[in-house]
Protein backbone atom coordinates (compact mmCIF):
# COMPACT_ATOMS: atom_id res chain seq x y z
CA UNK A 1 0.00 0.00 0.00
CA UNK A 2 1.35 3.01 -0.73
CA UNK A 3 1.68 6.31 1.22
CA UNK A 4 -0.68 8.16 -0.68
CA UNK A 5 -3.11 5.70 -0.02
CA UNK A 6 -2.67 5.79 3.38
CA UNK A 7 -2.99 9.43 3.43
CA UNK A 8 -6.74 9.09 1.43
CA UNK A 9 -7.49 6.34 4.25
CA UNK A 10 -6.60 8.58 6.88
CA UNK A 11 -8.43 11.35 5.38
CA UNK A 12 -11.40 9.49 5.50
CA UNK A 13 -11.37 8.44 9.21
CA UNK A 14 -10.63 11.83 10.34
CA UNK A 15 -12.72 12.84 13.09
CA UNK A 16 -14.44 8.90 13.46
CA UNK A 17 -14.56 7.50 16.85
CA UNK A 18 -12.08 4.57 17.43
CA UNK A 19 -14.76 2.35 17.24
CA UNK A 20 -15.98 3.35 13.76
CA UNK A 21 -12.23 3.35 12.78
CA UNK A 22 -12.20 -0.57 13.94
CA UNK A 23 -15.13 -1.46 12.19
CA UNK A 24 -13.89 -0.20 9.31
CA UNK A 25 -10.41 -2.04 9.79
CA UNK A 26 -12.02 -5.40 10.48
CA UNK A 27 -13.54 -5.22 6.78
CA UNK A 28 -10.18 -4.95 5.33
CA UNK A 29 -9.32 -8.65 5.88
CA UNK A 30 -8.04 -10.97 8.65
CA UNK A 31 -7.84 -8.63 11.64
CA UNK A 32 -6.33 -9.18 15.31
CA UNK A 33 -5.44 -7.11 18.28
CA UNK A 34 -1.98 -7.35 20.62
CA UNK A 35 -1.78 -7.07 24.01
CA UNK A 36 0.07 -7.03 26.97
CA UNK A 37 -2.65 -6.42 30.03
CA UNK A 38 -0.41 -2.98 30.62
CA UNK A 39 -3.17 -0.26 32.16
CA UNK A 40 -6.24 0.52 30.37
CA UNK A 41 -5.68 -2.66 27.72
CA UNK A 42 -9.35 -3.52 28.50
CA UNK A 43 -10.31 -0.28 26.68
CA UNK A 44 -8.83 -1.72 23.28
CA UNK A 45 -9.81 -4.98 24.20
CA UNK A 46 -13.22 -3.90 24.68
CA UNK A 47 -13.75 -1.82 21.12
CA UNK A 48 -11.94 -4.44 18.83
CA UNK A 49 -14.14 -7.01 20.54
CA UNK A 50 -17.15 -4.69 19.86
CA UNK A 51 -16.44 -4.54 16.54
CA UNK A 52 -15.43 -8.52 15.82
CA UNK A 53 -16.68 -10.82 18.81
CA UNK A 54 -14.35 -13.69 17.66
CA UNK A 55 -11.04 -11.43 16.97
CA UNK A 56 -7.86 -12.90 18.30
CA UNK A 57 -6.15 -11.49 21.24
CA UNK A 58 -2.39 -12.21 20.52
CA UNK A 59 -0.35 -12.17 24.15
CA UNK A 60 2.91 -12.90 24.51
CA UNK A 61 3.10 -14.25 27.59
CA UNK A 62 7.24 -14.34 28.51
CA UNK A 63 6.77 -15.84 32.16
CA UNK A 64 7.94 -13.00 34.22
CA UNK A 65 4.73 -10.73 34.54
CA UNK A 66 3.68 -9.35 37.76
CA UNK A 67 0.97 -11.93 39.75
CA UNK A 68 -1.42 -8.59 39.19
CA UNK A 69 -0.88 -8.93 35.52
CA UNK A 70 -2.37 -12.38 35.10
CA UNK A 71 -5.35 -11.79 37.45
CA UNK A 72 -6.03 -8.91 35.02
CA UNK A 73 -5.44 -10.76 32.09
CA UNK A 74 -8.29 -13.81 33.44
CA UNK A 75 -10.53 -11.31 34.59
CA UNK A 76 -9.86 -9.22 31.02
CA UNK A 77 -10.49 -12.96 29.39
CA UNK A 78 -13.49 -13.63 31.11
CA UNK A 79 -15.53 -10.36 31.26
CA UNK A 80 -14.70 -10.22 27.41
CA UNK A 81 -14.94 -13.67 26.40
CA UNK A 82 -11.48 -13.00 25.23
CA UNK A 83 -10.70 -14.87 21.93
CA UNK A 84 -6.78 -15.23 23.78
CA UNK A 85 -3.89 -16.32 21.47
CA UNK A 86 -1.25 -16.56 24.24
CA UNK A 87 2.59 -17.01 22.90
CA UNK A 88 5.89 -18.30 24.91
CA UNK A 89 9.28 -17.90 24.53
CA UNK A 90 11.19 -21.23 23.22
CA UNK A 91 13.39 -20.34 26.36
CA UNK A 92 11.55 -20.49 29.56
CA UNK A 93 11.86 -17.45 32.06
CA UNK A 94 13.27 -19.89 34.38
CA UNK A 95 15.94 -20.55 32.36
CA UNK A 96 16.74 -16.83 31.03
CA UNK A 97 16.48 -15.57 34.62
CA UNK A 98 18.97 -18.45 35.50
CA UNK A 99 21.90 -16.92 32.42
CA UNK A 100 20.99 -14.01 33.36
CA UNK A 101 21.46 -12.75 37.35
CA UNK A 102 18.55 -14.59 38.63
CA UNK A 103 16.16 -11.51 38.14
CA UNK A 104 14.50 -9.57 35.30
CA UNK A 105 16.23 -6.35 34.32
CA UNK A 106 15.96 -2.95 35.47
CA UNK A 107 15.76 0.06 33.14
CA UNK A 108 19.56 1.21 32.87
CA UNK A 109 20.49 -2.08 32.93
CA UNK A 110 21.01 -1.75 28.88
CA UNK A 111 22.16 -4.95 27.28
CA UNK A 112 20.04 -7.26 29.56
CA UNK A 113 17.06 -5.88 28.26
CA UNK A 114 17.82 -5.63 25.04
CA UNK A 115 18.63 -9.75 25.80
CA UNK A 116 15.58 -10.22 27.26
CA UNK A 117 13.70 -7.81 24.66
CA UNK A 118 15.23 -10.18 21.62
CA UNK A 119 14.18 -13.60 23.39
CA UNK A 120 11.44 -13.78 25.27
CA UNK A 121 9.29 -11.16 23.58
CA UNK A 122 10.40 -10.39 20.15
CA UNK A 123 11.05 -13.64 19.14
CA UNK A 124 7.19 -14.98 19.81
CA UNK A 125 6.13 -12.13 18.99
CA UNK A 126 7.14 -12.67 15.51
CA UNK A 127 6.19 -16.29 15.83
CA UNK A 128 2.43 -15.28 16.91
CA UNK A 129 2.61 -12.60 13.66
CA UNK A 130 4.13 -15.35 11.06
CA UNK A 131 1.54 -17.70 12.23
CA UNK A 132 -1.99 -16.03 12.84
CA UNK A 133 -0.86 -14.15 9.88
CA UNK A 134 -3.22 -10.95 9.94
CA UNK A 135 -3.94 -8.56 7.52
CA UNK A 136 -5.06 -5.80 10.09
CA UNK A 137 -3.48 -5.68 13.54
CA UNK A 138 -5.21 -3.21 15.71
CA UNK A 139 -2.65 -1.48 18.72
CA UNK A 140 -3.44 0.38 21.81
CA UNK A 141 -0.80 2.86 20.82
CA UNK A 142 -1.36 6.28 21.63
CA UNK A 143 0.68 9.23 21.17
CA UNK A 144 1.39 10.24 24.70
CA UNK A 145 2.92 6.63 25.40
CA UNK A 146 6.05 7.76 23.80
CA UNK A 147 7.32 11.47 21.97
CA UNK A 148 8.88 9.57 19.81
CA UNK A 149 5.99 8.25 18.27
CA UNK A 150 4.13 11.38 18.25
CA UNK A 151 5.50 12.92 14.87
CA UNK A 152 4.81 9.79 13.04
CA UNK A 153 1.77 7.68 14.20
CA UNK A 154 -1.24 7.92 12.25
CA UNK A 155 -4.57 6.41 12.97
CA UNK A 156 -3.99 3.64 9.64
CA UNK A 157 -0.49 2.58 8.67
CA UNK A 158 1.37 -0.22 6.94
CA UNK A 159 3.47 -2.31 8.71
CA UNK A 160 6.04 -3.45 6.06
CA UNK A 161 7.60 -5.86 8.67
CA UNK A 162 4.67 -8.11 8.88
CA UNK A 163 2.95 -6.71 5.78
CA UNK A 164 -0.29 -5.76 6.84
CA UNK A 165 -2.22 -2.62 7.95
CA UNK A 166 -1.62 -1.47 11.40
CA UNK A 167 -4.91 0.50 12.76
CA UNK A 168 -3.98 2.63 16.04
CA UNK A 169 -7.65 3.54 16.84
CA UNK A 170 -6.95 5.27 20.49
CA UNK A 171 -4.09 7.00 18.72
CA UNK A 172 -5.31 10.92 20.83
CA UNK A 173 -6.92 9.34 23.84
CA UNK A 174 -5.85 10.73 27.02
CA UNK A 175 -5.56 8.94 30.15
CA UNK A 176 -9.11 11.05 31.22
CA UNK A 177 -10.95 9.51 28.19
CA UNK A 178 -9.71 5.93 29.10
CA UNK A 179 -10.29 6.80 32.62
CA UNK A 180 -13.84 7.97 31.52
CA UNK A 181 -14.36 5.11 28.97
CA UNK A 182 -13.54 2.05 31.82
CA UNK A 183 -16.00 3.39 34.18
CA UNK A 184 -18.70 3.64 31.11
CA UNK A 185 -18.53 0.36 30.27
CA UNK A 186 -17.45 -1.09 34.17
CA UNK A 187 -13.98 -2.77 32.50
CA UNK A 188 -11.66 -4.20 34.46
CA UNK A 189 -8.16 -2.57 34.94
CA UNK A 190 -4.64 -2.77 36.62
CA UNK A 191 -1.71 -0.01 37.51
CA UNK A 192 0.73 -2.71 38.65
CA UNK A 193 2.91 -3.74 35.68
CA UNK A 194 6.04 -3.39 34.79
CA UNK A 195 7.29 -4.88 31.38
CA UNK A 196 11.14 -6.01 31.34
CA UNK A 197 11.30 -5.61 27.60
CA UNK A 198 11.19 -1.91 27.67
CA UNK A 199 12.40 -0.67 30.96
CA UNK A 200 10.97 2.59 31.04
CA UNK A 201 8.27 4.65 28.64
CA UNK A 202 11.39 6.02 26.71
CA UNK A 203 12.82 2.03 25.41
CA UNK A 204 10.84 0.90 22.41
CA UNK A 205 10.47 -3.42 22.93
CA UNK A 206 10.80 -3.20 19.49
CA UNK A 207 7.54 -4.81 17.87
CA UNK A 208 6.72 -1.41 16.38
CA UNK A 209 8.58 -0.68 13.47
CA UNK A 210 9.40 -0.44 9.60
CA UNK A 211 6.50 1.72 9.38
CA UNK A 212 4.77 3.51 6.22
CA UNK A 213 3.01 6.50 7.25
CA UNK A 214 2.04 9.11 4.73
CA UNK A 215 3.42 10.71 1.72
CA UNK A 216 6.84 13.02 2.69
Amino acid sequence: MSPQDLDSINQKLEGATPLEIIRWAVQQGKAIVTTNFRPYEAVILHLAAQAQADIPVLWIDHGTNLPETYVFAEASRQRLNLNLKPYLPLMTSAHWLALNGGQVPMPDEVERVESFSRIMKLEPFERGMRELAPQVWITALRKEQNPQRAATLKPVMWDAKFNCLKINPILEWTPTELEAYLGEHQLPDERTYYDPAKGDEKHECGLHAKLVTAAN
